[in-house]
Formats: structure tokens, C-alpha cells, sequence
């Protein structure tokens, strides 16, 4: 008999081992559905197809044709999140709006990570982007709830699900977990790659020699921050710096930091919030920005979607999240990978 991990996902005995994780899964699903709901909240149901993908520079999508009645293929993608469509139907006049939605991310796969999965994404209009703070600790106690669970696990660490998360910025997290002065190596939109480099290597990190300014904080967020987060109770880190946050407002007292958040469990990146950036020409001078960094390291680029930059001129201010479904399940249920949570995994490789 094969162990149990390299039986196909559909193998009677290797599902009935899952089955506990997928129906907790479901559990939790309408959990959150139902509080939403309560809460004001519609859900929505955005088409995967898309014109572009999204326009940040390390995203990576799946491209296919769409064939039209006179035979000629247009370029189209699997959409890697709804957020282009919902922000559309906050134009079009929504407040509130949630989605659960498959999305598709390529070269992505490993315990963490699979091509295909599940996002959770919702919209507040009028409303500051801190009020999502609350909204995923709720979604963090009702994971729990459902699945049984008094703590989060994930190899080894633990959470403490109904705990109120700690607030830290990007800035302070470096600063204690890195030794690095992250905000003095940006001023705004620009970056200073060198001085970055120079604080990062002297602390030990290792570099590619071609690796920008985005390429070693991500390295420094990877390495020496992230294995910190979330420990005990969940960590909301806070205030990215600007270059980092294409989609998202700058903040209102410090102009290299933006409203842009992100949920950590057990070490593991949950959720990604932002107070939305609704200025057309500032939003389409990123996304061109993004689109050299992509050109440059990935020699690809992805076309901006025009009908989303018109529709952002309507666009109310509002604050936006986006959540790894299946990630939450699985710290949930203590899956030792994301595989175990989704009902009909992809094949390993």
C-alpha cells in the first residue's frame, strides 16, 4: 500500500482522512458567509476571466484565448484576484460587497501555495481601512469555532484565535527583527536600493547581485520578519512603505508609508488590506511602474485593464481585504499543508 501522502487525493482511504478538514472547511465558509451577511454585507460573484491579471510587478498569472464568432484569439487571463472587478461594482454604486472566489497564481506551489485557490475578498465603502482589523479577527474566531480549535496551528506554533491582534508597522518589525532602518532607504515613490543593500548584507543577508530595492525587502520580510509574526496572538502588520502599495492610499501623516495591512498566524501571511487608491492617473503611473519592474526582472508584461482605470474616477473612497481562504482552514484544522483543505487538489509537481 502507497503512504498515505502519495495516494491520489481521490483514494477512498486517503479521503476519509481529509474528510473531517473539508467538512470543518465548509463549516467555517458559511460561518463567515453568515456574518457577513449580518453585518450589511452582499456577495458577489465576479467572472475569473479577465483583460489583465493585475498590474503588480511578482505576480504571476495564467494565460489562455478567447476565441470570438469570428475566429480570432484574444489574449485573456484567469484572474489573480477579484479586486479589479468588485472595486468596478463599487463604482456602479455597492457599499458593501464580498466575494468567495477562486483565483489563479502561477508559479506558486508548495505546502503554502497552490495555483488554483480560494480568496475571500471584501469591500467597505466610506469606511477606514482599520475597520478590517476587526473583520479578520472575527474571521480568525469563527475558523476557530467551526474546526473545534482553541488554538491556530502550524508546524509547531500556535495562536491564540480570540486574542485581539498586536498592531506593528513594517518600519518596527524591521527595525526588531532585522536591525534595519527600512523607512531611511525611501522617500515616497523613491527608492534607494544601495543603502538597503548595504544594511541588509551587513547584517548577513545574502543577495543576487541584479536584486532592486523591492527584491531585498522582500528577501529581509522573508527571512528575518515573517517567522516572528503571529506567535501567541495574530499580528496585524501595519503602514507598508509606499513603493510597496500599488493599490493603496499613502497615509495621511507620513508620506513613505501607506494604508496597506497584513494579517500573520503561526508565522503565516493570512490576509492583505488596503485603504484603496482612487486616483485614475496616479494609479495608471504605478501600475506602469510595476510593469517596468516586470519587464525587467520576468521580461513580461501584463496589459493595464483601461475599463477598471475609468471606473476608479467613480470609485468612493473605501477599504478593501483580501483573505487566503484555504490558508485559514488549514491553520484551523492544524493541516500540515494547503493541500489537505481544498476538496480537489492539483497533483503535486
Amino acid at each position: 500500500m502507497k503512504p498515505a501522502d502519495e495516494s491520489p487525493w481521490w483514494d477512498r482511504d486517503r479521503h476519509a482522512g481529509r474528510r473531517p478538514l473539508l467538512l470543518a472547511r465548509n463549516r467555517i465558509q458559511a460561518a463567515i458567509r453568515d456574518w457577513l451577511g449580518a453585518q450589511g454585507f452582499v456577495e458577489v460573484d465576479p467572472l475569473a476571466l479577465a483583460v489583465s491579471p493585475g498590474n503588480e510587478a511578482h505576480l504571476h498569472a495564467f494565460a489562455t484565448d478567447q476565441i470570438g464568432n469570428d475566429g480570432v484569439p484574444r489574449r485573456m487571463y484567469l484572474h489573480t484576484s477579484p479586486e479589479f472587478a468588485m472595486k468596478k461594482l463599487l463604482a456602479a454604486g455597492e457599499e458593501r460587497i464580498f466575494a468567495f472566489g477562486h483565483v489563479w497564481r502561477n508559479r506558486e506551489r508548495g505546502p503554502l501555495h497552490s495555483p488554483e485557490f480560494c480568496m475571500l475578498e471584501w469591500y467597505r465603502a466610506g469606511e477606514d481601512y482599520r475597520v478590517l482589523f476587526d473583520d479578520c479577527a472575527q474571521y480568525l474566531r469563527h475558523a476557530a469555532e467551526c474546526a473545534g480549535a482553541e488554538m491556530l496551528r502550524f508546524r509547531g506554533a500556535e495562536c491564540d484565535p480570540y486574542a485581539t491582534p498586536e498592531v506593528m508597522s513594517v518600519a518596527e518589525a524591521f527595525r526588531d527583527y532585522a536591525g534595519i532602518d527600512l523607512l531611511s532607504t525611501c522617500d515616497g515613490a523613491e527608492t534607494d536600493a544601495a543603502a538597503l543593500r548595504a544594511q541588509a548584507e551587513a547584517r548577513g543577508i545574502r543577495l543576487a547581485a541584479d536584486d532592486g530595492w523591492s527584491d531585498i525587502l522582500s528577501r529581509v520580510l522573508v527571512e528575518r520578519v515573517e517567522p516572528h509574526l503571529g506567535h501567541g496572538r495574530p499580528l496585524i502588520l501595519d503602514r507598508y512603505p509606499a513603493p510597496e502599495a500599488a493599490l493603496a492610499r499613502r497615509a495621511a501623516d507620513e508620506p513613505r508609508e501607506a494604508e496597506r495591512f497584513e494579517l500573520y498566524a503561526c508565522g503565516v501571511e493570512l490576509a492583505n488590506g488596503f485603504g484603496e487608491l482612487t486616483d485614475p492617473a496616479e494609479q495608471r503611473r504605478r501600475f506602469e511602474l510595476e510593469m517596468a519592474e516586470k519587464a525587467r526582472v520576468h521580461d513580461e508584461r501584463y496589459p493595464l485593464d483601461e475599463d477598471f482605470l475609468r471606473a476608479l474616477a467613480f470609485m468612493p473612497p473605501a477599504s478593501g481585504c483580501a483573505l487566503g481562504f484555504d490558508r485559514l482552514v488549514m491553520l484551523a484544522t492544524g493541516a500540515p499543508r494547503i493541500d489537505e483543505v481544498i476538496w480537489t487538489p492539483l497533483p503535486a509537481g
